[in-house]
């Protein structure tokens, strides 16, 4: 699929590949990434000298885009965490939120290469310290303060709107979000000693 772009003016007319938002407008205010679908045919993942993830993406025509560094972003990480990965431009202070370049459907689709590069990513983005141990649990002011041993180490966080903030999934396993965005997880609860486990079912 070739490259296109598309734009829209202030009044919600869309208009054509390159159009402008009236004189003198500036083209780049207006166009916007369409996101295709990578696949190994188009898509090519790499280390970059600077330790970066990049990729070069193969279009319709034949000619190639560079792009020196990609984010990988999970659609559904908790859920289906190998599949409909978004591949993103980095954000920046010139161009603010990156723009989505693509989606691989199925992760497992590339060779064990790629999809090393592409885990290694996600596993910085969504670094998810599993709870070994709940050292002491109480709630102040509709705040949850907590003291916790984890598989990265002992640590103390704040979770808001507890009723929120708690996600039980069909197979057992608890996210915990703190107010920071964090998550925490306890991969297997009954394997929680009882003294941890009574601290938090009441919000389960």
């Amino acid at each position: 699929m070739q490259n296109k772009y598309r734009y829209m003016h202030h009044d919600g007319r869309h208009g054509g590949r390159f159009g402008f938002g009236g004189a003198g407008g500036d083209r780049s205010l207006f166009e916007k990434r369409v996101s295709i679908a990578l696949h190994p045919q188009n898509a090519v993942f790499l280390r970059s000298p600077g330790g970066l993830l990049s990729m070069t993406l193969t279009k319709e025509d034949g000619s190639t885009e560079q792009f020196e560094r990609v984010i990988p972003v999970r659609a559904f990480p908790i859920t289906d965490p190998d599949s409909f990965i978004c591949i993103r431009e980095p954000d920046t202070k010139k161009k603010g939120k990156g723009e989505e370049i693509g989606m691989i459907e199925r992760l497992a689709d590339f060779d064990e290469q790629a999809q090393a590069l592409i885990l290694e990513e996600l596993s910085r983005r969504y670094f998810t310290p599993a709870i070994k141990k709940i050292h002491s649990l109480h709630e102040k002011f509709g705040y949850l303060y907590f003291d916790v041993t984890t598989t990265a180490g002992r640590s103390e966080f704040v979770m808001s709107n507890p009723s929120g903030s708690f996600r039980t999934l069909e197979d057992g396993r608890i996210f915990m979000y703190d107010i920071d965005g964090n998550c925490y997880c306890v991969q297997n609860p009954e394997a929680l000693d009882k003294a941890s486990l009574k601290k938090i079912e009441i919000y389960l």
